[in-house]
């Protein structure tokens, strides 16, 4: 499989909470991370929350609260990992299938089973 992409860069990791105030309040208070607080471009009605350090970031889910898409089975302390690559996504999803790894559609992105 090896040559067919590679991953560019992480885009952002999403954590799954139980409490996104006190979460917030942790990280920004003892790792100096930003506090963010944006929309989804598919549905701007709804607040979500972002820690921001250097160019990375970590999206915040509350537990029983998730967002689409989202891991299959997460619980408070779980986390998704979301890669860029500059192939698109249905190249990555033939070299997977080519090497019989097992992908499931979530909504419009394509997941990885693990």
């Amino acid at each position: 499989m090896a040559g067919k992409f590679a991953v560019k860069s992480l885009d952002h990791l999403v954590l799954t909470v139980r409490n996104i105030p006190k979460t917030v309040a942790w990280y920004t208070a003892y790792l100096g991370m930003r506090h963010e607080v944006f929309t989804s471009p598919t549905n701007q009605t709804v607040q979500r929350h972002a820690l921001i350090f250097g160019s990375q970031k970590i999206n915040l889910h509350q537990s029983g609260k998730e967002f689409e898409p989202k891991a299959q089975d997460v619980q408070p302390g779980s986390a998704d990992l979301c890669f860029l690559t500059d192939q698109d996504v249905e190249t990555v999803l033939q070299a997977f299938q080519e090497a019989r790894i097992e992908v499931c559609a979530h909504h419009s992105r394509k997941r990885i089973k693990h």
